[in-house]
């Protein structure tokens, strides 16, 4: 049994009142820690990491409203990358819980109280939804949140990815996803693309003893091929037949019906509002020359003007 399938179990005979039902933790050493990431409601303060059975020095406890998961570069998924790398956790869980207020939350509700603390609706992305992530099933959101991370690069093949949803009122674990079975499938599909990349490295060995003396070329001089193909290209055209080209019609083809009766409305129009006498055009008159402009002499030093 695998530590989370122990976790599982141990979490539904609690619930159920058993009073022997615990985990134990020294049987899964090699598992241990986990990294959780969780919502921060703070009614999730005395039921983590107690629900789960394992101890507080082996449960790195990462929170953010919603336990959202909005890309896989994201600054969550840099700390749970983090907690793998750095702190060493060997599995990740996503617990969402039920009753969440985000999930509760409007779009429209959310820029009210966001209003409220002095922030305006020209301060905030134009998506709001998208940013801040909302959503309205909190099963659903785990689902995603889980999908996210295990397409992150930041998270290695070899970790488990889990998803849990936490009855705020039981402390009931329910689990969504289950993080041991996508990870034999990655597993599998892993070893198919390396088996695969072996036989294509193994057909492509003959080329790598490859000799040039051994290619063949086409015994053809070259220009060869272009002069056959001008010789084919001109007996073609020389055996092609043109047909006559066709005499213009004689007769012109009656005017269109509209434009018929456009030239009528113009005749009507020209008679009963003729166009006025045209005035005979003035014989040509040269135009007057101004007398010449008189250039006064400079007047002499100390003189009067």
């Amino acid at each position: 049994m695998r530590l989370f399938e122990a976790i599982i179990e141990a979490n539904h005979r609690a619930v159920a009142g058993d009073p022997d039902a615990g985990l134990h933790p020294a049987d899964f050493a090699d598992s241990l820690p986990i990294a959780a990431l969780t919502c921060i409601d703070v009614r999730l303060n005395p039921l983590m990491p107690s629900v789960l059975g394992v101890p507080e020095d082996q449960f790195i406890w990462l929170r953010n409203a919603g336990n959202i998961v909005t890309s896989p570069l994201s600054s969550t998924m840099r700390s749970l990358s983090l907690a793998c790398a750095v702190k060493g956790a060997e599995e990740v869980a996503v617990i969402g819980h039920t009753d969440c207020q985000v999930c509760k939350t409007t779009t429209t509700q959310l820029l009210e109280r966001l209003k409220n603390l002095g922030i305006q609706r020209q301060m905030l992305p134009d998506n709001v939804n998208e940013f801040f992530g909302m959503f309205g099933s909190e099963r659903q959101n785990v689902i995603k949140a889980c999908e996210i991370v295990r397409a992150s690069p930041l998270i290695g093949p070899k970790i488990p990815v889990h998803g849990l949803l936490l009855d705020i009122q039981t402390g009931k674990l329910e689990w969504l996803v289950n993080g041991y079975e996508a990870w034999a499938t990655m597993s599998s599909k892993w070893n198919d693309v390396v088996r695969s990349a072996g036989e294509t490295v193994d057909k492509l060995k003959p080329l790598m003893d490859f000799s040039i003396g051994e290619m063949k070329f086409p015994e053809t001089k070259i220009g060869e091929t272009v002069t056959q193909a001008t010789d084919w290209l001109s007996q073609k055209v020389g055996s092609l037949q043109v047909p006559p080209a066709e005499a213009p019609p004689t007769e012109l083809a009656p005017a269109p019906k509209a434009m018929n009766i456009a030239a009528r409305i113009v005749d009507v129009a020209q008679q009963h509002w003729p166009k006025p006498p045209i005035a005979p055009a003035r014989p040509f008159q040269k135009p007057p020359i101004p007398p010449p402009i008189r250039v006064r002499p400079p007047f002499p030093k100390g003189g009067k003007k």
